[in-house]
């Protein structure tokens, strides 16, 4: 049997991401489907709007059978981090044949010829050239990819979809796996759109859901746990900084002058921002610090695959990866007692529940069990 893998934040699960495991189901032929999916803070530097176990069963009431934890340390990176940490969680599985992620136009060849320009020599000193004149890291790579490739490749990575794609390629290629790409066009609202009929974007349920407008039961964001992210970039010096990951570049003196003049979360990014560091950056920079976490908290590699949720064929997918996976499997909370990372992940979530609008408590990483559907 076939089984795709799916690297999602679902934050939160819609029609979109059921329509994706549809059309996986359909594009690849019925298989079964392990989701990758961030824990309880995403790529952009904030908070998921609900906590990664109502987001695992919703998930697998959406379609997905198997659920895996991305922690943090990998789902608040640069994309290419994002995929190194997702994809050798996939691989690490021994049974996924597949990977399927959307994509804003261009096939699987396309994006495989852009992830080989982007691993080879040529590219790294276009790159650098262009760096070195202190021009934004997105445009410096759009830059020498048309340099190596022609303007329509380049104009691939303009979608942030078809960019994670290239990424998981690459990742791919680095553990030089089997498992194969396949692209599912993005239907409905763009990334970071807005409304739609039948597809809206992530980005506008969540809004809908923190100013009230889509009730919703205890939702999170930054907003509501401000306070304690400021409090622990005032307790920062530059040296913390400087250890936080791509705080090259002078960023790191920049967020701390900016942490010591800031009043909100939002003004310490105003005050950190130039056109020469990306929004998101500066975003999980700053989320970053204030969980703790530095770069050298992140591992070369995923030293676990932790289950966050499944159905009666995830668990029989379960049981077929006992044969199969290279890392230890985690089922129940008490298998990460004392494991570095999973420890970190316990702190962190500990830290998101002060960020939701009805405070919760401590202790929910040793106590919450993984969702288990029929």
């Amino acid at each position: 049997m076939n089984v795709a893998g799916i690297v999602a934040e679902y934050n939160p699960f819609h029609a979109g991401h059921a329509f994706h495991i549809r059309e996986t189901r359909r594009t690849v032929g019925e298989c079964a489907v392990v989701a990758v999916m961030s824990g309880n803070f995403v790529q952009r530097g904030e908070c998921a709007v609900f906590d990664k176990w109502t987001r695992t069963r919703a998930a697998l009431e959406g379609g997905a059978d198997l659920v895996l934890e991305l922690p943090t340390v990998w789902a608040v990176s640069s994309a290419e981090h994002f995929a190194r940490g997702a994809v050798g969680i996939l691989a690490a599985t021994g049974v996924v044949t597949h990977l399927s992620f959307g994509g804003e136009g261009g096939g699987a060849e396309q994006l495989q010829r852009l992830a080989a320009c982007l691993d080879s020599p040529g590219y790294q000193a276009a790159l650098r050239k262009r760096l070195d004149a202190g021009r934004p890291f997105a445009a410096c790579r759009a830059g020498a990819v048309e340099e190596l490739l022609g303007p329509e490749p380049a104009g691939l990575l303009s979608g942030p979809n078809n960019n994670l794609g290239v990424e998981y390629i690459r990742a791919l290629n680095a553990l030089d796996s089997s498992i194969r790409p396949v692209v599912i066009p993005r239907t409905g609202a763009g990334h970071d759109g807005g409304n739609h009929p039948q597809y809206p974007s992530a980005s506008f349920v969540r809004e809908q859901i923190l100013n009230g407008t889509l009730p919703a039961a205890n939702p999170a964001g930054l907003r509501w746990g401000a306070r304690w992210v400021l409090s622990a970039l005032r307790s920062m010096d530059e040296g913390d900084f400087a250890a936080l990951p791509d705080c090259g570049e002078g960023l790191s003196h920049r967020l701390y002058r900016a942490a010591r003049r800031g009043r909100t979360v939002e003004e310490v990014y105003a005050l950190a921002k130039t056109k020469r560091y990306a929004h998101a950056r500066i975003r999980r920079a700053v989320l970053w610090g204030a969980l703790g976490l530095r770069e050298k908290d992140r591992p070369a590699a995923p030293p676990y695959l932790r289950v966050l949720g499944a159905n009666a064929r995830g668990r029989e997918l379960l049981r077929r990866m006992k044969t199969t996976v290279a890392l230890p499997v985690l089922t129940k909370p008490a298998h990460g007692r004392g494991l570095p990372l999973l420890e970190r992940e316990a702190r962190c979530t500990d830290l998101y529940a002060l960020c939701q609008k009805a405070p919760g408590p401590c202790g929910l990483e040793w106590t919450t069990s993984p969702v288990m559907l029929r």
